[in-house]
C-alpha cells in the first residue's frame, strides 16, 4: 500500500504549529550578537589624551562607544567601593526608538575563570556605599581609646574614607547610565557602569587582563571584548 504524502498545506500548518507552541511554551528567543573586531565594518578604535582606550562600533542605527581607562584595574582595588568602571555612550542615528539601560550590561573577567559581573544598579550602589561610611562611623566611635598617635591615624582615615564615599556618591548619582528611551527626539545616552570586583577569583590581577563587555540593546548583544594593557596595534588613534 502506497502512504499518502501530506499536501504543501497540511506541512505549512505543521510548521506553524510547531513553531508557535515554541514560542506559547514560554521559551525565551536568544538575542543575537555582535562583537567589536578591528576588521569589523564600522569598528574604530582611538584614545584619548587623559589615558582612555575607546572601542566604538556603528551598526544600523546604532552608534555605540565605550571608554576605559588604561588604570582602572589598579584605580578599582585602590577604590573602598572595589568597583570596575567603564563609560558608555550610545547615539540613536535611525527613525525608531529603543530602551538604553545599565540592566543586563555585564563584564567578563577572561583570565579569571571567565568570572561574570553584572552592571551594578546605581542607586543600590549608593546605598552600600553610604552604609559601609555609616558604619565604620559607628565602629570607630565604639572603639576603645587607644594611644593618642593610633587615634589620630584612626581618625583621619575614617575621614579620607568619608569624603572619598561621598564624592564617589556624587559622581555615581550625577554620571551612571540611566535608564531612558532614545529617540529622534532624545538620541543620546552616555554614562559610567560599574562592576564589583568582589569575588574570591578576582583577587589579584595578571600582567595584562582581558574582559569582554557586553551591552544589549534592542534585541542584540554588543560585544566589546579587549585587553588592559592592550596588545600591540590594538589600539591606535584613529578618528571616527
Amino acid at each position: 500500500m502506497r502512504r499518502s504524502v501530506p499536501a504543501p498545506w497540511l506541512l505549512l500548518a505543521l510548521v506553524i504549529g510547531y513553531t508557535g507552541s515554541s514560542l506559547a511554551s514560554g521559551k525565551p528567543i536568544a538575542p543575537s550578537k555582535l562583537r567589536w573586531s578591528a576588521t569589523l565594518p564600522g569598528a574604530t578604535t582611538s584614545t584619548t589624551p587623559d589615558g582612555k582606550y575607546i572601542y566604538a562600533l556603528r551598526s544600523g542605527d546604532k552608534d555605540i562607544a565605550i571608554a576605559i581607562d588604561s588604570q582602572e584595574p589598579e584605580k578599582s582595588r585602590r577604590r573602598h567601593a572595589a568597583v570596575f568602571s567603564a563609560h558608555v555612550l550610545i547615539r540613536n542615528l535611525g527613525q525608531r526608538y529603543w530602551k538604553v539601560s545599565f540592566a543586563g550590561v555585564s563584564l567578563e573577567f577572561v583570565k579569571h575563570f571567565h568570572v561574570v559581573q553584572p552592571a551594578l544598579d546605581p542607586s543600590d550602589l549608593s546605598q552600600q556605599l553610604q552604609a559601609s561610611a555609616d558604619e565604620l562611623d559607628h565602629q570607630t566611635a565604639l572603639a576603645p581609646s587607644g594611644p593618642p598617635a593610633k587615634g589620630r591615624v584612626d581618625e583621619a582615615y575614617l575621614r579620607a574614607y568619608q569624603k572619598e564615599t561621598s564624592e564617589f556618591i556624587e559622581f555615581v548619582s550625577r554620571n551612571s547610565l540611566q535608564e531612558t528611551v532614545l529617540d529622534p527626539g532624545n538620541p543620546q545616552a552616555e554614562g559610567w557602569v560599574y562592576f564589583s570586583t568582589r569575588n574570591k577569583w578576582l583577587s589579584k590581577w595578571k600582567p595584562q587582563e582581558m574582559f569582554i563587555l557586553r551591552l544589549p540593546l534592542d534585541g542584540t548583544v554588543y560585544e566589546f571584548p579587549f585587553s588592559l594593557p592592550p596588545k600591540p596595534g590594538e589600539a591606535t588613534l584613529r578618528q571616527r
